[in-house]
């Protein structure tokens, strides 16, 4: 998925030292004993310069690292044989499968907000789709973009076509446990989407009213939109299925922007949180040393880490 595809930076921002506390200088390569005590998911290229280019040994290399979940924005486009591989690999290295994105063909144009016969089944058709993959590789969260609004359609109109499209989702996904998770996205970035807040999200949920429906908290992306992370964060909890992380500015990881992300997650993980933290960002550094600020970053915001 081009949207998602991110390159370590040509040139970045030296991390501060002070940014790192001593817990995350105490973690050493390789060492599995100390797990993250949050399901944080890397992504494939986030830490290539360390593993290679070989799939699976990336996921080696991030379960040696500590990490225990892992998340594939474009799994459903890779061959059955690439998804039986990683799915595999993630099994025997007790690695949580996150999202994959559901419906890439449909996250960009008016294919929820006109009301079209034709979207409602292209939607559905998706939904069948994702179950097999699903199944293949262990998945349960799917992302859902849905797309942009309509030009000349009333915005309530445009949210009622949204959520009958999604209550026929649902129901393809309701009988295999399987859940969408609705992705608002910031104006900055991504103008015209015709879902952006975490209050639409969440009046479009309960309107859908099933447990294959929830919300996907972007934290970078509420951060821009927002902010106010922990109030909407509480506000939206029933209807939140799934965590994604990126600092801003820059959208790197945590610790090289104004997020405190210290008390972002301690209050997730207080709240009892014990799902997915998709880490859909870039790396502030190239090379390997990068990747190891990014490792480093992560550990210095666990809450559970020594």
């Amino acid at each position: 998925m081009q949207r998602r595809t991110f390159l370590s930076a040509a040139g970045g921002v030296v991390a501060s030292s002070a940014a790192l506390s001593a817990k995350a200088m105490a973690q050493q390569p390789g060492d599995t004993k100390n797990q993250f005590s949050m399901h944080f998911a890397p992504h494939f290229g986030m830490f290539r310069h360390h593993a290679g280019d070989d799939l699976v040994a990336q996921l080696q290399f991030a379960a040696d690292e500590g990490f225990t979940a892992w998340e594939d924005n474009g799994m459903s486009g890779r061959s059955v044989e690439d998804q039986e591989r990683i799915a595999d690999a993630m099994s025997r290295l007790g690695i949580r499968m996150g999202v994959f994105v559901l419906n890439p063909d449909s996250a960009w144009g008016p294919t929820f907000s006109q009301g079209k016969q034709e979207d409602m089944d292209n939607f559905v058709k998706a939904c069948e789709n994702a179950v097999e993959v699903a199944k293949r590789v262990n998945a349960k969260w799917m992302t859902v973009v849905p797309g942009t609004r309509h030009q000349r359609i009333d915005f309530e109109y445009q949210s009622a076509y949204a959520i009958e499209q999604l209550r026929a989702g649902a129901k393809v996904l309701e009988p295999h446990n399987l859940v969408m998770v609705l992705e608002p996205l910031n104006p900055r970035n991504h103008p015209n989407m015709l879902l952006a807040k975490m209050s639409h999200a969440y009046e479009i949920c309960r309107a859908v009213d099933s447990p294959s429906c929830k919300i996907l908290c972007d934290i970078y992306h509420q951060q821009i939109t927002e902010g106010n992370l922990i109030p909407n964060i509480d506000r939206a909890w029933n209807e939140i299925g799934y965590f994604q992380i990126g600092d801003n500015p820059g959208r790197n990881e945590p610790t090289t922007g104004e997020i405190n992300f210290d008390n972002v997650f301690r209050h997730i993980q207080k709240k009892g949180f014990a799902g997915i933290m998709g880490m859909e960002h870039g790396n502030s550094m190239p090379d390997k040393a990068g990747e190891r600020a990014v490792i480093d970053a992560y550990r210095s915001c666990d809450p559970g880490s020594a």
